[in-house]
C-alpha cells in the first residue's frame, strides 16, 4: 500500500511540474560549442538535427539563416574546430565509442564533406594548425604502429597526406606555429618525462620532468616568433606556476602563481599567441589578467553577469569574441562581443533556464590526516538530513568543479543531497595532493570519501541509513569499492563503466596507452610483478564480491576501449555465481559513457527508479525515455518500461530479503 501511494505521489509530482523532466536535464542542449570562423564572418555550433547533435553554421549577423552541415544519425558530433582557412571546418567522429577518431572536413564553398583519415581501426590526433599555413593541418595517425602516432601534413584542399615523421619513441609531440615538430616527450622506467628537442640531424635532450611533477607540469605552446615557450612548472613549487622559457638564452620568467591551485591559461591572443589571462580555480574559478591590453575588456565582461564567463572563441583580427556566461544555477548564455558592446545570441538550454535550479556550495572537508578536500554540495529544498548521493568523479586524475552540474541538479530535484569530493589524487591542487593518491586505490583515496560521508552525517546533511554512491570510470570503481570494502556505509551503488579487477584493467589498456605504462605502474601499481599483482588483486572489488550486501546497478558500454566490457561481465558473473543480486545494463553501441541521447535517457530513467525504490527520492515515470535506445538489462534485450521496473524491483527485493 505504501509503495502504491509513493508511486502515485511521484507521478503526481511529475504531472504537476515539480520534477524537471530528464529530457530537459540529460537531453541534447539546444546549442553548444559555439565558435567563430577565423575571419569572424561565420558562427558555428552543435545543435540537434532529428534528435542527434550535428554541426550548424550561419552568418554571424544572420543567425536565422543557420543550416546543418553534417548528417550524423547515431552518436552525434562532439568535437569540431575551424581551420585557419575559413573555407574549412573539421570534425572528429569515432565508431560506437571506440575512440578511434576519424577526421572529416566540410568545404563551405563546395558544400562537400570529406573523410580525411582511415575509416577503421586508426586513431587520429591533432598536433596543430597555423595561420602561416592556413590550408595545412598537422595530424598524427597510428596506422603503422598502434602504440605511437606518426606525423602527417594534411592538405585540406586536396586531402593529401604527406608523412613528416615516423615515430616509434614519443608518447607526445609538440609543434610550433609553423607546423614544425619541436619537442618529443617520452617516459623512462621511473615514470619521469624526458623531453627532447627536434633538430635537423636528430633529437637533443632538453629537459627532465620528475614523475612527481608530471601531473601539473607541461608545455602550453609557443610565442609568435617560436623562440619562447609557455609552460606550467611545479618542479620548484607545489602548485604549477606559469613561466616563459626563452629557447635561445635559456632565461625563464615567472608570469603568475598561486599557493593553493595550479594555474591554467584563460585566453591567448589569436595571432600574437601570448597568454593574456589565466584562470585560478581552487574552490571557484577566478581570472587574473596578464596583458593590460585586454584588462578593460575583462573588467567590463565581469561586471555584466554573476557567475563565471569564458571566452570560447576569437576572430583572427581580434575584433569579435564569443563569450559564454555560466553559473551553478544557469545554463550557458552566449554573446557576441565586438570589443565595445555585448550582443546576446542565445541560451544553450532555454528549457532548463526556465526551471528553478539548486545552488552548488563549495565546502572544505578535512580528511583524517588533515588534507583539505575541496568538495561541492547541492541540497534539495527539504530540510536535512536527507537521503544523499556521494557522486565520485572519474579519472582519477581529474577534478570536480563549481558550476552547472546536470547530475547534481537532477538528484537534488528528486530530493537528494549530492556531495562530490576532490579526493587525494585529484588534479588542480598541487603535486603533493595529486601524488598522495599514488598506490592508494581503495586505500586512502577511499578513506577521503568515507571521511566526507562522515562529515555529511555529522553536519546533518545526510541520513546515515540512506546514502548511495555513484560515479563513472574511477567513480564506478569507487562505487564497487564502497559496496565491498565498506559495505555498511552505503545503502546502494551505481557503477558506470567502472573497473572491477585492477589487473585485467591494466592488462587491457589500449595500445596507444602503452608508452605511459611506467607512469601507470607508479600511480596504480605494478601488475607485472608478483608483489604488485598481489596488491592489486587485494584492491580489486572482484576479490571481495562476497561482501556485497546492498543493491548494485552496473552500466557498461560494449565498445569501451578504456574499461573493457569484461570489467563489468566478470563481476556480474561472480555475483551471479554467489547468488548475489545485481542489475546490469549493457549498451551494445556505446563506449566509455553514453553519447547517444536515447541511450543516455534510458540509463538515467533506470537509475532514477533504482534510487527511488531504495532511498525514497522522487521519480519521474519512465514514460518514453526508452524510446530509440539500445540496451540489454539482465539479459533482456530492449525491455519495456514495465519489464525494466520488474527487474529492478525483483533484485532490490532479493537484496532486502538477504539483508533480513
Amino acid at each position: 500500500m505504501i509503495k502504491k501511494f509513493f508511486s502515485f505521489l511521484c507521478c503526481y509530482c511529475a504531472l504537476h511540474g515539480d520534477l524537471i523532466p530528464r529530457t530537459v536535464i540529460f537531453g541534447n542542449p539546444e546549442k553548444t560549442m559555439v565558435r567563430l570562423s577565423p575571419d569572424g564572418k561565420m558562427i558555428s555550433y552543435l545543435s540537434p538535427s532529428n534528435g542527434i547533435l550535428n554541426l550548424w553554421i550561419a552568418p554571424v549577423d544572420k543567425l536565422q539563416e543557420a543550416s546543418v552541415i553534417t548528417q550524423d544519425t547515431d552518436r552525434g558530433i562532439r568535437q569540431y574546430f575551424w581551420s585557419y582557412d575559413p573555407h574549412y571546418i573539421l570534425y572528429l567522429q569515432d565508431f560506437k565509442g571506440d575512440e578511434n577518431f576519424r577526421l572529416y572536413s566540410y568545404d563551405l564553398a563546395t558544400h562537400k564533406r570529406q573523410l580525411l583519415t582511415p575509416e577503421k581501426d586508426v586513431k587520429t590526433v591533432i598536433f596543430g594548425g597555423s595561420a602561416n599555413k592556413p590550408r595545412k593541418l598537422l595530424i598524427g595517425l597510428n596506422t603503422r604502429n598502434k602504440e605511437y602516432f606518426d606525423v602527417y601534413l594534411l592538405d585540406l584542399k586536396t586531402g593529401k597526406l604527406n608523412l613528416v615523421l615516423e615515430n616509434d619513441a614519443y608518447s607526445e609531440l609538440i609543434a610550433d606555429n609553423n607546423l614544425q615538430i619541436r619537442f618529443g616527450i617520452k617516459l623512462n622506467a621511473d615514470g619521469d618525462q624526458e623531453i627532447y628537442e627536434k633538430e635537423k640531424n636528430g633529437w637533443k635532450f632538453f629537459m627532465k620532468i620528475p614523475m612527481e611533477n608530471t601531473m601539473n607540469t607541461s608545455i602550453l605552446g609557443f610565442n609568435k616568433q617560436n623562440n619562447t615557450i609557455y609552460f606550467l612548472d611545479s618542479r620548484d613549487t607545489d602548485t604549477a606556476v606559469l613561466k616563459t622559457l626563452n629557447l635561445k638564452t635559456g632565461k625563464e620568467k615567472i608570469l603568475a602563481q598561486d599557493s593553493k591551485a595550479d594555474l591554467d591559461a584563460f585566453t591567448n591572443h589569436p595571432t600574437n599567441k601570448n597568454i593574456q589571462a589565466i584562470e585560478i580555480n581552487y574552490d571557484k574559478p577566478r581570472i587574473q589578467v596578464l596583458d593590460k591590453s585586454i584588462g578593460k575588456d575583462i573588467d567590463y565582461l565581469l561586471s555584466l553577469h554573476k557567475g563565471h564567463f569564458q571566452i570560447v572563441s576569437r576572430s583572427q583580427d581580434d575584433k569579435k569574441w564569443i563569450v559564454a556566461y555560466t553559473s551553478d544555477q544557469m545554463p550557458a548564455k552566449y554573446y557576441l562581443y565586438d570589443r565595445a558592446k555585448l550582443e546576446y545570441l542565445f541560451s544553450g538550454n532555454p528549457a532548463l533556464e526556465k526551471r528553478e535550479l539548486a545552488s552548488m556550495q563549495p565546502v572544505i572537508i578535512k580528511s583524517r590526516d588533515n588534507f583539505d578536500l575541496v568538495s561541492y554540495l547541492t541540497l534539495p529544498e527539504t530540510k536535512g538530513p536527507n537521503p544523499m548521493i556521494l557522486f565520485v568523479h572519474g579519472g582519477p586524475w581529474a577534478r570536480d568543479e563549481w558550476g552547472l552540474n546536470a547530475t547534481h541538479q537532477w538528484l537534488a530535484n528528486r530530493g537528494y543531497a549530492v556531495l562530490s569530493v576532490n579526493y587525494r589524487g585529484s588534479t588542480g591542487f598541487g603535486k603533493h595532493f595529486a601524488n598522495a593518491g599514488n598506490l592508494e586505490w581503495s586505500g586512502k583515496m577511499h578513506d577521503d570519501l568515507i571521511d566526507s560521508v562522515n562529515w555529511a552525517i555529522a553536519n546533518k546533511v545526510a541520513d546515515p541509513k540512506k546514502i548511495g554512491i555513484m560515479g563513472g570510470s574511477y567513480g564506478g570503481y569507487a562505487t564497487l569499492v564502497g559496496l565491498t570494502f565498506t559495505p555498511d556505509v552505503f545503502a546502494c551503488g551505481v557503477d558506470i563503466v567502472g573497473p572491477s579487477n585492477l589487473i585485467t584493467l591494466c592488462q587491457s589498456f589500449p595500445p596507444y596507452w602503452k608508452p605511459l605504462i611506467s607512469d601507470m605502474k607508479k600511480r596504480i601499481g605494478d601488475w607485472e610483478t608478483e608483489v604488485g599483482a598481489s596488491a592489486l588483486k587485494e584492491k580489486s572489488p572482484l576479490t571481495h564480491v562476497d561482501k556485497i550486501r546492498k543493491p548494485l546497478l552496473i552500466a557498461q558500454g560494449a565498445y569501451d576501449p578504456r574499461v573493457k566490457q569484461a570489467e563489468a561481465d566478470q563481476i556480474v558473473d561472480e555475483m551471479k555465481s554467489k547468488h548475489i543480486p545485481v542489475i546490469y545494463a549493457l549498451y551494445p553501441s556505446e563506449g566509455h559513457g553514453f553519447a547517444n541521447p536515447n541511450n543516455r535517457l534510458s540509463f538515467y530513467a533506470i537509475t532514477e527508479q533504482f534510487l527511488s525504490d531504495i532511498l525514497g527520492g522522487a521519480a519521474e515515470p519512465i514514460g518514453n525515455d526508452f524510446q530509440g535506445s539500445d540496451f540489454i538489462l539482465n539479459g533482456e534485450i530492449n525491455p519495456s518500461p514495465s519489464a525494466a521496473m520488474t527487474i529492478i524491483e525483483k533484485n532490490i527485493r532479493i537484496n532486502n530479503e538477504d539483508a533480513l
